[in-house]
């Protein structure tokens, strides 16, 4: 019978509610559960945690719900402009006379619209300036404790650990996550929080640095790592991260967020840690120029102080003068010492004639006349001025306040010792500008100097009075030294001078062009 048609043909009537009801129950008898494809309209996320969207084509538009309850369950978040497919339950809501669909599932349609949205979330980022060189940090040389965030379980693992053992062995935290699938994003944001999250020092110590690695895959599989969620996270890291996901031809968003970029995991192993035997061979090669460059310079210092010596004179004759003025001195003063005896006695004698003791005994009396009486004047005289020096002190110490004497005290070295603090800087200051100074001025006699010169292949020839600077100076010297960079050789004695012609230079001649011969 028909709904809406008794059988005597009069019209029944029905409440807005049992129309509502029976509408409804019709669209979810006739089409139950249905997938739909289409491109994202509007996104809407209530206060509620409840999602709506749309879902349309070139013509028309169907509403779409998703509860709160059934986000966690998307393997997909639908975003404006994107090509889904959606599968869920067709429903009414009577309170507004409409249908719409109860979503629990979106999935991407196609890898066109995963290209697409993977483009999209890339310029996003990029925009925010997450992909902006100077956020990236340097790895470090050799860390102590790597982080890897991997499935336990895959062949990545054993092979960035196979790698390290080789190279240099290091301490390496594992955080298990599942690297695809809707679990794949959540996990590896947690963990590469997780990780930065940790004490540095702590019972489990935090890495020095975080690998994320993933064995290759579609675009689909990979696609756990192209979530805004783990690209932020990769972002905000504290620790320098690598990104090791997929093959070399893969990219995913966390590759330009992270700090390094490896084609393969077994490349991020060999990013991480150098080659243990190649630094031990470093380490040798740097010893054995250490030595050498320390033998050299002994070499040169000795040199140096040979050439210095060669210009002093010889220390008999810097006492020779001395020593014939002593000797002078020496024969001189017996004679005059018997002088000037013999001058003394004749003045004692011709002072000892005028003397008369009557004459000193009169002096000294009236001298101790003259005494006794200021001694008897020096008592009453003493006491006066001690009395008046009391009464003066006293008024003086009656005004004086110890306290405030302290209080002076107290400033005044204070002072004293902030004038000695700043006096102590500034002579520390001048030491060290002086210092620097004389390094720079030292610095610049080696650049100015001629062993500079000789470096550069030149050669300075020496005599037997000094440096030659001519022909006829060779030809006259008794001997040659012709002095090179690294030492002096001899070159004969008596040199003439010729205008022979100079040999034509052969090709793969050493020495700088245009310098020719010395003779």
């Amino acid at each position: 019978m028909d709904l809406f048609e008794d059988g005597t043909g009069n019209a029944p009537e029905f409440t807005v509610s049992e129309i509502s009801g029976a509408v409804k129950k019709t669209l979810e008898d006739s089409f139950g559960r249905i997938r739909v494809r289409g491109e994202v309209g509007r996104v809407f996320k209530a206060r509620s945690g409840h999602l709506y969207y749309d879902i349309k084509d070139d013509r028309n538009v169907l509403a779409c719900t998703t509860w709160k309850g059934q986000i966690a369950s998307l393997s997909v978040t639908p975003e404006e402009g994107m090509e889904v497919i959606v599968t869920g339950r067709l429903t009414s809501f009577g309170a507004q006379s409409k249908y719409n669909l109860n979503v629990d599932e979106v999935s991407v349609a196609g890898v066109g619209a995963l290209m697409a949205m993977f483009e999209k979330r890339k310029k996003a980022l990029e925009a925010e300036g997450l992909f902006a060189a100077e956020r990236k940090r340097p790895v470090p040389y050799l860390p102590e404790v790597i982080g890897v965030v991997t499935s336990p379980s895959g062949a990545v693992i054993r092979d960035i650990l196979h790698r390290l053992r080789e190279r240099f062995p290091r301490k390496v935290l594992v955080w298990p996550v599942a690297v695809q699938g809707k679990a794949c994003a959540p996990e590896v944001a947690r963990a590469i929080e997780g990780f930065n999250a940790m004490t540095p020092g702590g019972a489990l110590p935090r890495p020095d640095l975080l690998i994320v690695a993933r064995g290759g895959g579609s675009i689909e599989d990979l696609w756990g790592f192209n979530e805004e969620i783990v690209a932020r996270a990769a972002a905000a890291s504290d620790i320098p991260l690598i990104s090791a996901v997929g093959h070399e031809t893969d990219t995913t968003l966390i590759d330009f967020v992270s700090d390094r970029r490896a084609p393969t995991p077994t490349a991020a192993a060999e990013m991480a840690v150098p080659v243990r035997l190649e630094l031990m061979a470093l380490n040798d090669q740097q010893g054995a120029r250490l030595t050498r460059a320390l033998g050299q310079g002994v070499m040169s210092r000795r040199q140096r102080l040979t050439d210095l010596a060669r210009g002093l004179g010889r220390p008999e004759s810097l006492t020779e003068g001395a020593r014939q003025r002593l000797d002078s001195f020496d024969t001189r003063l017996p004679v005059a010492l018997r002088a000037l005896a013999s001058r003394k006695e004749a003045a004692l004698s011709s002072v000892a004639g005028a003397l008369r003791p009557g004459a000193l005994r009169r002096l000294i009396g009236q001298n101790r006349r003259t005494a006794d009486a200021l001694a008897g004047r020096l008592g009453p005289a003493l006491g006066r001025v001690a009395a008046t020096r009391r009464e003066r002190f006293d008024g003086v110490a009656g005004r004086l306040r110890p306290d405030r004497l302290s209080r002076g005290v107290v400033d005044q070295r204070r002072s004293f010792d902030a004038l000695s603090l700043r006096l102590s800087r500034a002579a520390v200051t001048d030491h060290a500008a002086r210092r620097d100074r004389l390094a720079a001025m030292d610095r610049l006699r080696e650049t100015l100097g001629y062993k500079q010169t000789l470096a550069r292949g030149y050669a300075v020839v020496w005599g037997d009075d000094g440096v030659v600077t001519t022909v006829a100076g060779a030809q006259a010297a008794s001997k040659l030294e012709i002095q090179f960079a690294d030492g002096r050789m001899e070159a004969g004695s008596g040199v003439a001078a010729t205008t022979a012609p100079k040999p034509a230079r052969k090709k793969g001649d050493d020495g700088p062009e245009g310098q020719g011969e010395l003779f």
